[in-house]
């Protein structure tokens, strides 16, 4: 294997290899969460963490939703991060919210794994990147920190503001590369251009914590900047990343990822839009089934680039959907709910539309006709939501593969 073209061995594996790794990882995992971390030894009570061994099995566990996190945080201050976190952290950061959040392994020199997602974009050791990420409160800048040390490269901690003493140090450093928003990295270039000064060195980035639409990072391209993305978290540290194939983004090698029915915890078939849910191999901060409420779908198939883990859309969207209808809340949950009661398990959308003040609900389901299940459904949308609505029955496949589960088409002008 070409050293330069991978991070390690491991991104060429074979696809059932990983899986059988990643699955005899899994009981050990679990095991420990239930052990080490209070929050886990309550909400995965009674499970044998032994037989988790398979994604079906996985499937069956209860998803962590940040909103638990917090709300854990909230009502259990005596215990440090909600009982979430395993052991004591290095340093603890914040997010919105507030949420706090641990460096995931203590001992690990790339705690987020980002190393990985910085070799693919190009960034090699020696080199030097120029962080435009926060280095205050929030971890992004740490993350990018870190994966650069562990790749070899060194860094610049630019941050976020102070425009002109970033770009002043981009002319006087001259790094080959930019980890950060690409935001930023665009109003550097522009700013350097408008004062006729070329950033002819800088051709590589890694960027995220934004949208990079395609326009995007052609625009990048006609400054001399290769700019690939990746997909990372706070909690989950790497989940994704672009390689040069530009074909979805691939899967990092410490996690593990399932796409859900909005909604649910039910994993749906390869291919179609669902939340993104990932579990985490970090023995500091061992979440399960973390739900992080991303839209996104498997690609079929492995990477024209030679990597071989599942890949990724991309970011398609949000999956914690609601609606106030006639002054009631609505969530993909109880949609979820609905199809439950009544054995149904395709596809379906809440559709809201009418005029201010004048809403209608009606909902679509790919199911095959049968006596009774028009009334079935009618009765349980009333009886979970609240609310009367309409029931039609679509053919499979006749919904958007979107996620969408509530669609709000309501004038309210």
């Amino acid at each position: 294997m070409n050293r330069d073209t991978f991070y390690d061995t491991l991104e060429a594996r074979d696809p059932m290899e990983r899986e059988a790794a990643l699955m005899a990882a899994l009981p050990a995992q679990v095991a420990h969460a239930q052990a080490s971390s209070p929050a886990y030894t309550e909400l995965l009570a009674g499970v044998d963490a032994a037989a988790i061994t398979s994604r079906a099995a996985l499937a069956q566990l209860p998803l962590t939703r940040k909103s638990s996190l917090a709300a854990a945080q909230a009502a259990r201050r005596a215990l440090r991060l909600g009982g979430f976190a395993a052991g004591i952290p290095r340093r603890i950061f914040q997010s919105p919210g507030p949420l706090y959040e641990p460096e995931p392994d203590a001992d690990g020199a790339d705690p987020w794994r980002i190393a990985r997602a910085l070799h693919a974009a190009g960034i090699r050791p020696g080199q030097l990147a120029h962080v435009g990420f926060s280095y205050h409160l929030t971890p992004a800048g740490a993350m990018m920190e870190a994966g650069l040390r562990t790749l070899g490269a060194a860094s610049f901690p630019g941050g976020v503001g102070n425009t002109e003493l970033q770009l002043q140090a981009l002319l006087d450093l001259q790094p080959e590369a930019y980890a950060g928003t690409p935001s930023l990295l665009r109003i550097l270039l522009e700013k350097a251009a408008e004062g006729g000064r070329a950033l002819a060195y800088l051709q590589r980035a890694l960027v995220s914590g934004e949208a990079c639409p395609p326009a995007l990072v052609a625009w990048f391209a006609e400054r001399g900047v290769d700019a690939y993305q990746c997909y990372a978290t706070a909690d989950l540290g790497l989940i994704a990343y672009q390689t040069v194939a530009r074909e979805g983004l691939v899967v990092d090698e410490g996690v593990i990822v399932e796409i859900v029915r909005p909604g649910s915890g039910e994993p749906v078939p390869e291919g179609e839009v669902g939340e993104v849910v990932v579990t985490t191999l970090s023995p500091g901060y061992p979440l399960i089934r973390f739900a992080t409420g991303d839209l996104s779908a498997v690609l079929p198939g492995t990477s024209p680039c030679g990597r071989t883990n599942q890949r990724l859309r991309g970011w398609l969207g949000r999956a914690d959907q609601s609606a106030k209808v006639r002054g009631m809340f609505v969530h993909a949950g109880q949609v979820t709910e609905v199809l439950a009661r009544c054995a149904q398990r395709g596809r379906a959308r809440l559709v809201i539309d009418g005029e201010l003040a004048q809403d209608r609900m009606c909902l679509r389901v790919e199911a095959e006709p049968a006596e009774g299940l028009v009334e079935r459904l009618q009765a349980a949308l009333r009886d979970v939501t609240k609310l009367r609505g309409e029931v039609v029955l679509v053919g499979a496949g006749s919904l958007p593969n979107d996620g969408l589960v509530i669609e709000d088409a309501r004038r309210l002008e």
